[in-house]
């Protein structure tokens, strides 16, 4: 059978079989780390990609490619690894609302089966995460400024959504501040409470989570100001559970808060920025990870098209290390190894993904090979 004649005989097949996989690659080693990429574009150059990840030479190598998920700009795994859930838009941020996708994943093949699919209730849903226990899964809409929850079936099928909250309120940048835009959502590492990043109104909005039902509830504190202007978009904890991280979009900086386990309250400690002090041009953050020891955290420059890396210390506080340039446009996600050794950086302009040497003891960061070529990445997920 030729090849058009398969993806003829594929498109066929009900939502509810295999997804159509082409690009196929060789039979990776099975104790290698299986590593998922999303491509932020309509079909045939957005999906979902599997790739195989050589821990030793930092080598990526591309196994398939699942065609079939338009515009799967973010997605998350769950806690046993047998489901992804992914969003799904034939037109992303327009008119029409976003749909969330849950996809039955084989962690061997790395192959992914459709669920179910449903409403995110909003535009330009950007934020996907799954509850510690995998009963839970909340969701941030951009566009629409909103967030949603959706409890879980025990087959990962989704809910319709069980909690909606439609964020209120503006900021001082004119162009990117009118009105609130949630830009993610995350689940503090005991799952009882959840934090969204609301790009367009400089606040973290803090929620209590009931991972059982899924529901949300405003938090003893309800929400958290970010320096005016500074735009939050991405979150991320600590392993110790005791602080919190926040990159901000547009004001190039990583703020720093204490966080009280008992009552979800944070306190803001720091803030640095992201790039040389004589950088006069236009760049952007996107993210931010820590690698598993705590020692250490980097964040993306989009403009700068670099990686700013920072020790962490004993009681949270960030120094900057140094300003690691990317080996390509965009840098938009990040991925660290369990074991805290290889750091894999997602170009999405740029159309590649790098993959780069984490020192144990300075946290400098050293290039690994080339970067592997794929269409828009967005999101990285490295499973095993």
């Amino acid at each position: 059978m030729t090849l058009p004649t398969m993806l003829q005989f594929l498109s066929r097949v009900s939502a509810c079989c295999l997804l159509a996989v082409v690009v196929c690659g060789p039979v990776a080693n099975a104790d290698d780390p299986l590593v998922l990429v999303s491509s932020f574009a309509s079909p045939p150059q957005g999906g979902i990609s599997a790739l195989t990840l050589d821990p030793q030479t930092g080598s990526l190598t591309l196994r398939h490619k699942m065609v079939d998920i338009p515009q799967p700009f973010f997605f998350d795994v769950s806690p046993d690894q047998r489901t992804v859930y992914s969003i799904f838009a034939e037109t992303f941020g327009g008119p029409q609302h976003e749909e969330v996708a849950a996809w039955r994943l084989d962690p061997r093949a790395g192959t992914l089966q459709l669920i179910n699919r449903l409403s995110s209730r909003g535009t330009a849903s950007c934020f996907v995460e799954c509850d510690p226990t995998g009963k839970s899964l909340l969701v941030a809409n951009y566009a629409s400024g909103s967030v949603i929850s959706m409890s879980l079936a025990d087959d990962g099928r989704l809910s319709a959504p069980v909690s909606f909250v439609q964020h209120a309120g503006a900021s001082i940048n004119p162009e990117r501040q009118r009105e609130p835009h949630a830009h993610c959502f995350v689940i503090s590492p005991d799952g009882r409470f959840a934090y969204a990043a609301d790009l367009g109104i400089d606040q973290i909005v803090c929620y209590a989570l009931d991972a059982v039902t899924g529901t949300l509830r405003p938090a003893p504190q309800p929400f958290v100001r970010t320096p005016p202007g500074a735009g939050p978009r991405h979150l991320t904890f600590h392993p110790n559970g005791r602080c919190l991280y926040v990159i901000n979009e547009l004001s190039n900086s990583v703020t720093h808060y204490d966080f009280t386990a008992e009552s979800g309250m944070l306190i803001e400690r720091q803030t640095l920025s992201t790039l040389p002090p004589d950088f006069t041009g236009v760049s952007y953050c996107a993210d931010l990870k820590i690698t598993p020891d705590g020692k250490f955290l980097y964040g993306t420059n989009r403009g700068h098209d670099s990686l700013a890396m920072y020790r962490i210390g004993d009681d949270g506080t960030l120094t900057l290390l140094g300003i690691q340039p990317s080996p390509g446009k965009g840098p938009q996600n990040l991925a660290i190894t369990r074991d805290g050794r290889l750091l894999l950086c997602a170009n999405m302009p740029g159309n590649n993904v790098a993959v780069f040497r984490i020192d144990a003891q300075s946290g400098q960061l050293t290039s690994v090979g080339s970067p592997l070529q794929i269409d828009s990445p967005s999101c990285i997920r490295i499973l095993r």
